[in-house]
């Protein structure tokens, strides 16, 4: 099928939905779209079979939708619907430059996407399709963070990686301050301790328990993607505390 030279047999990838945005403030801005799905071709060109889980916080955001008075439940479903509408657009995007891709929903509305089963899910991976996995776990209260930690580590993915506007973890908001550090490397539990935000503590915890390494990159510079999935040292590595590779801490 393909030519083996990714690092890694299976990646699971969080995009989050501001990531589509772009130079935006709302919604998917159609360059930003077509450039990540071309950033999405090149991972599959190296022979990875990726997953991709996406978020919905361009649209709508859960927990915004709560601080506006919007009943919590309400807000979290209203929240995963928008993950279908981004993801319908990546598959779009895909197919419009010949890329096999595939949307899986965690709730069922077949008449749009497949309904998501693990089962169904490692065939598409295996056939070398994209595969879009939509509406978080299904479940209010949960984030697409710890939905993309529970696909990577049911699907057996070798690797997840957080794409996300900046490149890799700081030890504080690099925007505010200049400053700031990026760490190369941390353990899950340097996380958790140091408050990092870098996912809610359930999709690290699940990570931490489960030996996922997570990679943390900026997508927005054109081929980071692909450099990270071919093994090179891009963004922030996070693994359990045994893995570190000692005195790489703090670029």
């Amino acid at each position: 099928m393909f030519e083996v030279s990714s690092a890694y047999r299976r990646v699971l990838l969080k995009l989050s939905g501001e990531v589509l945005m772009g130079g935006a403030n709302f919604g998917i801005e159609a360059q930003t779209l077509s450039r990540i799905a071309s950033e999405l071709h090149k991972t599959v060109q190296l022979g990875v079979q990726l997953g991709v889980v996406i978020g919905g916080g361009n649209i709508f955001r859960g927990s915004g939708l709560t601080a506006s008075g919007i009943d919590r439940v309400s807000a979290d479903y209203m929240g995963m619907l928008a993950t279908v509408m981004n993801g319908l657009a990546m598959q779009d995007a895909l197919q419009k430059i010949g890329v096999d891709a595939r949307v899986m929903s965690a709730i069922r509305m077949n008449t749009i996407c497949e309904h998501y089963t693990r089962s169904l899910a490692n065939s598409h991976l295996e056939k070398g399709r994209i595969t879009i996995f939509v509406a978080g776990t299904g479940n209010p209260f949960f984030t697409t963070d710890s939905a993309a930690s529970l696909r990577a580590i049911e699907l057996d993915a070798d690797l997840m990686i957080k794409a996300t506007k900046v490149d890799g973890v700081y030890d504080s908001d690099p925007v505010t301050n200049p400053r700031a550090k990026r760490f190369s490397q941390l353990s899950y539990n340097q996380v958790i301790h140091l408050e990092l935000n870098v996912m809610d503590t359930t999709a690290v915890v699940l990570c931490r328990d489960n030996q996922m390494p997570l990679r943390v990159i900026n997508i927005s510079k054109v081929g980071t993607l692909a450099r990270a999935i071919a093994g090179f040292d891009e963004g922030t590595l996070i693994v359990n505390e045994e893995d570190k590779i000692k005195g790489n801490d703090h670029e």
